[in-house]
């Protein structure tokens, strides 16, 4: 590729935050878990009444959360560097690019009509996702709330999620208008 790069944006899976408040959520139960087994008396706290562990007679039990739960942790951490979208805006397009399974998608800027930025809706299950065709629009998505929404010549939406969006915009925009000038 000879082309210049004019803006260029990385999303690790990692650091998409309602997947890792889920498994964060996820370890401290397990080691909570491997507390109570640990401590198996019954509890009477106000009117929460916990029994004993369930599970006395099954040796090592509560080891195998304590390690489930250092798993989760371990699995989080190496998310982190696990790359889920790579933006790469150049004078003749736009590359995104994912992991090594995933296939590359070239938006080349003589087909983009419009381009506008937008906000993701605010939920849980927001979840990282890679040439998603949901509801009209192909979504590229890693982490954070705002996305370019670009309108290609034959009616196809794609909406490309970054920390960036602004930026990736007004790069967006310039080479439209220089070309529509051409």
């Amino acid at each position: 590729m000879s082309d210049l790069v004019l803006f260029e944006e990385k999303q690790y899976l990692g650091y998409n935050k309602y997947s890792i408040v889920r498994r964060t959520i996820f370890a401290i139960f397990c080691f909570v878990l491997y507390y109570w087994s640990e401590n198996p008396k019954a509890v009477s706290v106000g009117a929460l009444n916990i029994g004993p562990y369930p599970a006395r007679q099954i040796e090592g039990s509560g080891h195998l959360f304590f390690l489930m739960g250092l798993v989760v942790l371990f699995f989080s951490i190496v998310l982190i560097f696990v790359l889920h979208l790579h933006t790469r805006v150049t004078k003749s397009g736009i590359f995104l690019g994912g992991s090594w399974r995933a296939r590359k998608v070239f938006i080349p800027f003589a087909e983009i009509v419009a381009a506008k930025k937008v906000r993701f809706r605010e939920t849980i299950v927001n979840h990282p996702s890679y040439h998603q065709y949901f509801k009209g629009k192909i979504r590229f998505y890693a982490r954070g709330n705002e996305a370019v929404e670009i309108t290609h010549i034959n009616g196809l939406i794609y909406r490309i999620g970054s920390q960036r969006a602004t930026e990736l915009l007004k790069c967006v925009r310039e080479i439209l208008r220089k070309r529509s000038e051409n």
